[in-house]
């Protein structure tokens, strides 16, 4: 499994779209090789964009929770009596989260800019064809329109996982002092 997951996080995007096609478009012919129309459109793209990401985070997911595991609180966990699922769900895992959300919300920005190359890649039209469209065009009033929008997607996601640490973690809590900084007379 973690060969597997090391090898889905190192292969690029795009030529893992070319492979997915080759094999289940081209050589299964399960699967439609480009364009859009029915749901049977969308798996190849999908599973284009959400492999490297899912591997990623399943290596992420597996070392963080390994250390949390081997923490004082879950021998302490376990010597009370408690079952080992209840254990690694309500303990374990709950504390291993925080790294693995900050890599989640990094992953959807990646995603979003994946999703130009996927979708040449699949000749999907999407927001990432009509981007690749306006480049080759030097539209750049269409360009800047898509920077800004994936800059504000961008720092709405991190917004959103910096919130996620205050559920996440109850220590956490937003801190800011008023009159000024400390070192401040």
């Amino acid at each position: 499994m973690v060969l597997v997951a090391l090898l889905g996080a190192s292969v690029p995007s795009f030529w893992l779209g070319y492979l997915f096609i080759l094999l289940f478009a081209v050589g299964l012919q399960w699967l439609p090789v480009a364009g859009r129309g029915s749901w049977r459109h969308l798996i190849l793209p999908a599973l284009t964009l959400g492999v490297g990401g899912a591997a990623s985070l399943m290596r992420l997911t597996r070392s963080s929770l390994l250390e949390e595991l081997d923490q004082d609180y879950v021998r302490t966990a376990r010597a009370k009596g408690l079952p080992e699922r209840g254990v690694v769900m309500r303990h374990a895992l709950r504390n291993a989260l925080n790294p693995i959300v900050t890599v989640t919300g990094l992953r959807f920005g990646a995603l979003l800019g994946g999703a130009v190359v996927v979708e040449t890649v699949f000749a999907w039209p999407g927001i990432g064809t009509h981007v690749v469209d306006a480049i080759f065009d030097r539209d750049h009033p269409t360009i800047q329109g898509f920077v800004v929008f994936m800059g504000t997607v961008f720092v709405l996601l991190n917004l959103l996982v910096d919130l996620s640490y205050l559920w996440l973690d109850p220590r956490v809590r937003l801190s800011g002092r008023r009159g000024g900084h400390a070192g401040a007379g």
